[in-house]
């Protein structure tokens, strides 16, 4: 009895410390930290709370992601057959788990690109501020704005984004690959000699100057040379390009670049850059820096790449992505012998960042990976 009354006692009196102990470190320690700290903190917790709740993470996504249908998408495609292209299926699945998801972003610019006020008041490479004339220039000579009319009329388009990562290596995927309506391939990432990995169908090539095809022989015979700017040097080597004239300088540029694209203006294009803008402060969630180009602000070609297909494809499936940082000798892409291990810490990009955002899509059905690196 006198033993109950005393751990009785002792409840009582280490219960109200306990209970200060809590307050003192959920306040966040009151009493180091100014009016300022105090108040982001406390707004910070009421944040993460309200997300919590409301069953968003802080990009605005879904916490809870799964690849089953919300019942009106079953109801929409539950009939087609297996295979069939699901019209508007890549939008409709973004849209369930991230509801903020906005369509259409035309693919290319063209003569009203003035018209776009989301790239209006931002610099390369999130915006065309400052770019403006340049831009005009070099629409007038390409004259064409779209993917093409035979695309164009499609109903119904399936896309793929083909990677250049060493996981597609051995993988035999290039019949696969050659199914789709539209495959995109990135910088100067090969075909002739991997056919059977990465297929020989081409729509079109995205990249900036330093990653294009430096050796005309080793272009596809035909497809879309489509710019993506990162600087405004790179609008005035486009107009070299058009103009088949060799650059006069290689001042603003990280590498040697390209001195001659083996295309005709027709199938020159320029890509929008609010697909840079929407992948980099949207979805990821990388740092603003007031619109302007910084350390660890740039996602990758790659995740630009597959914002463009969101907003014009009707399904997304991607090949070649994911880099196996826990494997040091892997290769690091499917046509050099270049490992793993070469990777560095990127001064413009956050590839474990970008890597949560693709997992979201993966997770949550917007898109199909081919090679489950992602």
């Amino acid at each position: 009895m006198i033993r109950m009354k005393s751990t009785r006692s002792f409840m009582f009196l280490i219960c109200p410390v306990m209970v200060l102990i809590f307050l003192y470190y959920s306040s966040g320690k009151l009493h180091l930290r100014s009016p300022v700290q105090k108040s982001q903190a406390g707004l910070d917790r009421l944040r993460s709370v309200e997300r919590m709740v409301s069953g968003y993470d802080k990009q605005g996504f879904l916490t809870k992601l799964d690849r089953n249908l919300p019942l009106e998408l079953q109801y929409k495609y539950g009939n087609l057959s297996k295979g069939e292209c699901k019209p508007g299926y890549a939008e409709a699945k973004m849209t369930s788990i991230y509801p903020k998801f906005k369509k259409p972003a035309p693919m290319f610019l063209d003569p009203n690109f003035r018209r776009l006020s989301n790239i209006s008041n931002y610099m390369p490479p999130f915006g065309i501020k400052t770019q403006e004339k340049m831009i005009d220039g070099i629409l007038k000579r390409t004259k064409t704005y779209s993917m093409g009319s035979g695309l164009d009329s499609m109903m119904c388009k399936k896309c793929i984004i083909v990677g250049n990562g060493g996981i597609l290596f051995n993988k035999s995927l290039g019949s696969q690959i050659d199914q789709y309506d539209v495959v995109v391939r990135l910088n100067q990432a090969p075909i002739a000699g991997f056919e059977k990995d990465v297929g020989t169908k081409t729509t079109m090539r995205i990249t900036y100057p330093e990653g294009a095809i430096q050796k005309s022989e080793h272009y596809e015979k035909s497809s879309l040379f489509v710019l993506s700017a990162f600087k405004p040097v790179d609008f005035k080597w486009l107009q070299y390009m058009l103009s088949k004239v060799k650059p006069r300088s290689m001042e603003g540029f990280w590498k040697s670049v390209a001195r001659f694209v083996p295309r005709g203006p027709e199938d020159i294009r320029i890509l929008n850059p609010y697909f840079i803008q929407e992948a980099a402060f949207k979805f990821i969630g990388l740092p603003h820096n007031n619109g302007v180009m910084g350390k660890g602000n740039i996602p990758t070609l790659g995740t630009v790449a597959i914002t463009m297909a969101l907003h014009n494809c009707d399904e997304v499936a991607v090949a070649g992505f994911g880099y196996d940082m826990s494997n040091p000798h892997a290769p690091l892409h499917y046509y050099e012998k270049l490992m793993m291990s070469a990777i560095k810490e990127s001064w413009t990009h956050n590839i474990f960042r970008e890597k949560e955002f693709l997992r979201k899509l993966v997770k949550g059905g917007v898109i199909q990976d081919l090679t489950n690196g992602i």
